[in-house]
């Protein structure tokens, strides 16, 4: 069995939880994640592979991107990622990291986005599966009334996210 590598990130919204899998993060998830072990229970099934802890050059290279992202000096990732989930899942990732940074979308426009006007409640539930917060940015969906809804961080850390975005650098 493969090992999933794992440190804790501590950022100003609160500790999220890098990993690496296969030499890509398949991680980066909110520490107090409601559904933080549904997640890791998919990255385990999907890549037959344990939790350990420990680090490693590409999680010490997510520390670093994700610290310049938090100090305003990065807009785009470049980490080669890997994810698990279903057909439809990956869709609507691929979909929200074509979500310009400081940009924001709905949940009814991240359906139309992938060709699918009904599916507002399944983009809603990939979008709440998504293993790679920030990475693959769902805080930038928001509700089609232009409110803050919920993020796995939690809203004070979603509304952080946008801000941050919306900061000149």
């Amino acid at each position: 069995m493969a090992d999933i590598t794992t440190r804790v990130y501590l950022s100003p919204y609160g500790n999220l939880i890098l990993g690496s899998f296969a030499n890509k993060t398949c991680l980066c998830n909110w520490q107090n994640k409601a559904n933080k072990m549904a997640i890791e229970k998919r990255l385990m099934k999907h890549f037959d592979a344990i939790f350990t802890t420990g680090n490693n050059a590409l999680l010490d290279k997510a520390a670093s991107q994700l610290d310049a992202y938090f100090n305003g000096d990065r807009t785009v990732f470049t980490l080669p990622i890997i994810t698990a989930g279903t057909d439809f899942q990956k869709r609507v990732w691929q979909t929200l990291q074509a979500i310009p940074y400081g940009q924001t979308r709905s949940y009814a426009q991240l359906a139309q986005g992938i060709g699918n006007d009904r599916a507002v409640r399944a983009v809603a539930n990939a979008n709440a599966a998504n293993a790679l917060s920030i990475l693959i940015p769902c805080h930038r969906i928001i509700g089609t009334n232009g409110k803050l809804v919920g993020y796995a961080g939690g809203l004070a850390a979603k509304q952080g996210l946008l801000k941050l975005e919306q900061t000149p650098n």
